[in-house]
């Protein structure tokens, strides 16, 4: 009589492992599922130190701005095409 209860004993722990086995390669937060989100931080925190640096550089610029004129007169310059009054500007065709 103790056979009987073996062979179940056996049964259900067999599907305890494959239902703990699918959860680890198939279900939510399998492997896959975990290296895949690993991927996607990494990918984030680059996008992060790229936006970052931008509004380092931004910033900066900002700064510049807000201290003097010769920044607003440099863009003006090379953005706008702009010359000072009493300036000659000399354009060089190729």
């Amino acid at each position: 009589m103790t056979r009987p209860n073996t062979y179940w004993l056996f049964v259900v722990l067999v599907l305890l492992l494959s239902g703990l086995q699918y959860r680890l390669w198939v279900g939510d937060g399998s492997l896959a599922q975990v290296r895949e989100l690993e991927q996607q931080i990494a990918e984030q925190q680059g996008e992060n130190e790229r936006l970052l640096e931008r509004n380092r550089i931004l910033e900066a610029e900002v700064m510049e701005l807000k201290k003097g004129m010769e920044t607003v007169e440099e863009r003006a310059r090379h953005e706008l095409g702009m010359v000072k009054e009493g300036e000659t500007l000399y354009q060089i065709a190729e």
